[in-house]
């Protein structure tokens, strides 16, 4: 693996009025059923910050830890990266509340719902800025939990060096099957781990592959069975884990995506600019070349654009 990314290739153009007016790059994975590189693109040796796509990696690091959710709509609010509607956030202060802790615990920081839908509701009751409203508070809130379980301090526990991220480190290592190549910090304060694109969709492809009971696997079934809280309503995640039976989803900041599906495959996106238009036709495009198809992909394979009003092009994938 190489040790700096180095950029993809042109995935994405924007057409308007019949005229290409613009390219988006990047790199893209496709694995088969058996794990082997069906088709590639761009860098996908490389590390890269998947951000919130670690998301359900990390939560076997805690659940190994000895995190324990009485519902299995919890796991899949720790795996989130949500709207910040009413039925997340009621959810994450339950989880809070059930610990002894209140939102003053959450490392993440105070920022408006995600979703358009929500931010423009807690604009108009007159509400602001919450931490527990950012889309990563259901994953604090895990972390609190497990740290309370493990009998680890709760202060730091963002840190790169606390036991709990150690834990979940080697939960990322493991399930990639690739050393950690660089720690930063994500944007909701927690460390986020570098692998390549290919050990993003080997991990992926090892969550929905897994017996059931296993530790990956009841991660995959619980995001599976609750997409409306892993995403939102109506978001991208959403309607894919909703809309092609089996399919696991998790999308990440900066235009990374990662999926996979039962006896097929798996795939994983970087977009270079970090553009959010620009990974659903990459990631249609790359589904069909695993025999994927489904109503919801075709909904989303290409990106309207519009000028005075009207449609006049699209978003849409050249790869």
């Amino acid at each position: 693996m190489s040790e700096v990314y180095c950029g993809g290739v042109p995935l994405v153009e924007v057409v308007r009025s019949g005229f290409v007016e613009g390219l988006h790059r990047g790199s893209v994975v496709v694995l088969d059923a058996a794990g082997s590189v069906l088709a590639s693109a761009g860098d996908v040796d490389a590390p890269i910050f998947p951000r919130s796509c670690s998301k359900p990696l990390q939560a076997i690091g805690m659940l190994r830890s000895g995190l324990r959710l009485s519902d299995e709509a919890d796991l899949a609010l720790v795996c989130a990266s949500h709207q910040g509607e009413d039925f997340h956030v009621d959810r994450v202060r339950a989880l809070l509340a059930g610990a002894g802790l209140t939102e003053s615990a959450l490392r993440c920081p105070p920022e408006l719902p995600l979703g358009e839908d929500a931010r423009a509701a807690a604009l108009r009751s007159g509400g602001g800025p919450e931490r527990i409203r950012m889309n990563c508070s259901g994953k604090h809130a895990g972390m609190l939990l497990t740290c309370l379980a493990a009998g680890w301090p709760v202060d730091g526990y963002w840190h790169p060096e606390h036991p709990l991220q150690v834990r979940l480190r080697a939960a990322v290592a493991e399930y990639t099957g690739e050393e950690v190549a660089a720690t930063g910090v994500d944007g909701c304060g927690a460390p986020v781990l570098a692998v390549s694109l290919t050990g993003l969709a080997r991990a992926f492809a090892r969550l929905v592959g897994d017996g059931r009971g296993t530790v990956g696997r009841t991660v995959a079934d619980a995001m599976r069975a609750r997409p409306d809280l892993v995403a939102g309503t109506g978001a991208e995640d959403t309607r894919l884990m909703a809309g092609v039976p089996g399919l696991l989803a998790k999308g990440g900041a900066e235009g990374v995506q990662a999926v996979a599906v039962p006896g097929r495959g798996a795939v994983a996106i970087k977009i270079d600019d970090g553009a959010f238009r620009a990974r659903m036709p990459v990631l249609v495009s790359a589904l069909g070349r695993l025999g994927v198809t489904a109503p919801v992909l075709d909904e989303l394979a290409e990106v309207p654009l519009y000028g005075g009003g009207e449609p006049v092009g699209a978003v849409r994938a050249r790869w």
